[in-house]
């Protein structure tokens, strides 16, 4: 895929170097003139450009040379910048797929298909449901939204109480209603992927897409409450 990445920080570049050894074809935008050529340097990748350039303003992505890419990665430091860079790489360059990260936990709710976000990725959040997962054994934990944010992926760590696990019930017998659907489930740290006829123990981890807002239908199912 072809890939725009605005931000050479930390987050920027990390992504552009994993993105780059599995094959994509990166462009990284940095306004910062002194860190563009350090990452020219530091990026010796024949499919990763480094330019030069504020991805906010609408000359900067014209000079990038990205129009007909598949995604755009707003990474900067600044929530601000990033809804501008979000909001820019659809309206203008109509790129179909934009990912956004947000910095401050307070803005997520901005974050949506208004400013032309698919995806928002909110460290302060992920660390935090990291936390509950942590300690809230068998309750619903709410990790990000996906689908313009109509849907969210949620973690619930079965506790022994759990009606899957009391009842010996396969994925099959439970019933999910259409709005929740299993995903994943993590067991002794590794992935498995579910069937009809799998069945749920105690410390699973699992993995769920539900609509937005419909995740106390999971109540009664994969938690006691």
């Amino acid at each position: 895929m072809k890939i725009v990445i605005a931000g050479g920080g930390s987050v920027g570049t990390a992504i552009a170097t994993d993105l780059a050894e599995r094959h994509h074809d990166i462009v990284l935008i940095e306004q910062r003139l002194d860190a563009v050529t350090k990452l020219r340097d530091l990026l010796q990748f024949p499919n990763i450009r480094v330019e030069h350039g504020d991805a906010c303003e609408v000359k900067a992505l014209n000079r990038a040379d990205i129009s007909g890419f598949d995604v755009m990665i707003a990474a900067t430091g600044d929530d601000e910048d990033n809804l501008v860079v979000s909001w820019l790489a659809r309206t203008h360059l109509g790129i179909t797929r934009v990912i956004a990260r947000v910095n401050n936990s307070r803005n997520e709710w901005l974050f949506d298909e208004n400013w032309g976000v698919d995806v928002k990725v909110s460290i302060p959040t992920l660390i935090t449901s990291l936390v509950d997962e942590f300690v809230e054994v068998g309750a619903v934990v709410p990790i990000m939204d996906v689908a313009q944010g109509s849907m969210e992926m949620v973690e619930v760590t079965l506790d022994s109480d759990a009606p899957v696990i009391l009842n010996n019930s396969t994925l099959d017998e439970i019933a999910l209603p259409d709005v929740a659907k299993v995903v994943a489930i993590v067991r002794d740290e590794m992935p498995l992927s579910p069937s009809p006829s799998t069945t749920f123990q105690e410390h699973d981890h699992v993995l769920l897409l539900v609509k937005k807002g419909e995740h106390g239908c999971l109540n009664g199912i994969f938690t006691a409450q």
